[in-house]
């Protein structure tokens, strides 16, 4: 129990950023392109409270991390609110708004990274930090590979329904209202993980690898 407390506490702060950077992004993303209704509603911000859902975001996950001892982890957060009809160049811009997520994600992965090697290169021993600093890349890592996953309703399907010929994209536009269940039942059956989230994981870390090469270097 005592561990499983001390991992809640290491994945606090990196879950928080990642969760309201991504949210926020999408927001910003949109009220550049046109639609300033997450704006109006306060979800441009890097307040993590408007983002929060208590269920998904707290008890879900929490419920799930101690009932599994750590096997298992869902949750998600409040949607931020966009209007693709008030997009300057709504099928295009939805492609814009849907990759400023993960692409979040995927930025906060890197500076972690890089505070990771900082710290681990200044002769900082302290595993709480250090440890931290792994969450945070692994956390957001998790979330560009799962929001990327090209199915309605995240960010991955939102992309393909931008990308695909109009008769195409309103094809798949209809499976989002049972998105949501596709994508639970996937999880549940490890299929996601094996076919979607490792390779692509494996990938974003190499990728991040690469490009934290030099700072490496230069810390030895």
């Amino acid at each position: 129990m005592s561990d499983l407390i001390q991992t809640v506490l290491i994945y606090a702060l990196p879950v928080i950023f990642a969760i309201t950077l991504h949210e926020a992004a999408h927001g910003y993303a949109a009220q550049r392109l046109g639609d300033n209704t997450a704006a109006m509603l306060g979800r441009v911000t890097l307040n993590p409270l408007p983002h929060i859902d208590p269920l998904g975001t707290i008890l879900l996950p929490l419920l799930l991390y101690f009932s599994t001892s750590g096997a298992f982890l869902f949750g998600y957060a409040k949607p931020v609110p966009v209007r693709f009809d008030l997009l300057r160049h709504p099928k295009r811009d939805m492609v814009w708004v849907a990759l400023a997520g993960p692409a979040s994600n995927l930025v906060q992965a890197l500076l972690w990274g890089v505070l990771l090697y900082v710290l681990a290169g200044s002769g900082l021993t302290e595993r709480f930090f250090l440890e931290m600093c792994k969450a945070g890349m692994l956390t957001n890592v998790v979330m560009f590979a799962f929001n990327l996953f090209p199915l309605p309703r995240l960010d991955g399907g939102r992309i393909l329904v931008g990308l695909l010929p109009w008769r195409q994209a309103v094809l798949v536009s209809r499976v989002e209202p049972w998105g949501f269940f596709i994508v639970m039942a996937l999880v549940l059956t490890g299929l996601i993980s094996a076919w979607w989230m490792q390779p692509l994981m494996g990938l974003t870390f190499d990728f991040l690898k690469l490009t934290l090469s030099p700072l490496a270097a230069l810390l030895r």
